[in-house]
């Protein structure tokens, strides 16, 4: 690839993961169909958008840590839960041909996005949730669940982990974004990057350009969620995930 098409890979990637931070997912919307465009494979443009999204964690998560107190109990939750679904959907890619969990995905994120704006207060301030044993068991079965499709699947799982968040444990939206940059966008990603990277094929040339962009893109968007707020992060969940799911809906060229 020559210069400028490095550099435009760079504002790619700055542009989907800018409006991923914002949202709370959605970096896949376009940095995926891109590297598609651009001539890779699925499988090889899937593990090569993985590794670069661990940047968008990295910038994002980055912004976060600065304004934020994450709880100890949760980030365990989060992580102990998750990272071996993702493990799983990592190795399950490899296996099996994922455009019929593209296509029910692609309904159930539309359904998210739709379900957001039609609660206008879901989400604007934090909820006290209840503690019983039954509601922490459903809350990790729930992110289990979406780490097997974080590692699978293309894009819409760091949406879906923002609105769980939001609805099952009552955290704001900014509050849910911030903890689906720094865990999902870092660490469960970087578990699927390294699944993808040892076991399938990554376009390893392109990803300089895609990383700088990507850590960039996450800084500046978590700066927006930050400074603006709830209701502008609520509304960029509602239209990235509906883009979103209709993006995966869309047969791969």
């Amino acid at each position: 690839m020559s210069i400028l098409e490095h550099l435009g890979l760079a504002l790619v990637a700055l542009i989907a993961n800018g409006f991923s931070a914002l949202a709370g997912g959605g970096a896949g919307l376009l940095q995926l169909p891109a590297l598609i465009f651009l001539g890779l494979p699925y499988p090889v443009a899937l593990a090569t958008h993985k590794i670069a999204t661990v940047a968008l964690g990295a910038g994002a998560g980055l912004r976060h840590v600065k304004e934020s107190t994450f709880s100890p109990a949760r980030l365990g939750v989060i992580l102990g839960a998750g990272v071996p679904g993702v493990l799983l959907g990592a190795w399950l890619v490899l296996e099996i041909p994922p455009r019929a969990g593209e296509i029910a995905l692609g309904l159930l994120t539309v359904a998210l996005g739709w379900y957001s704006w039609r609660r206008p207060q879901l989400g604007q301030t934090r909820r006290i949730i209840s503690d019983s044993l039954n509601h922490a068991l459903i809350g990790a079965a729930g992110l289990f669940v979406i780490g097997i499709l974080n590692g699978s699947l293309a894009s819409g799982t760091g949406l879906m982990v923002t609105l769980w968040l939001v609805r099952w444990y009552g955290m704001s939206y900014t509050e849910a974004v911030g903890y689906t940059m720094v865990l999902v966008g870092l660490v469960w990603n970087g578990a699927g990057a390294l699944m993808l990277g040892t076991f399938g094929t990554v376009q390893w040339d392109w990803l300089p350009a895609l990383l700088l962009g990507s850590f960039i893109g996450g800084y500046l968007g978590a700066t927006l969620a930050i400074r603006y707020g709830n209701r502008l992060v609520k509304r960029a969940f509602e239209v990235v995930t509906v883009l979103t799911g209709i993006a995966l809906l869309l047969p791969v060229p």
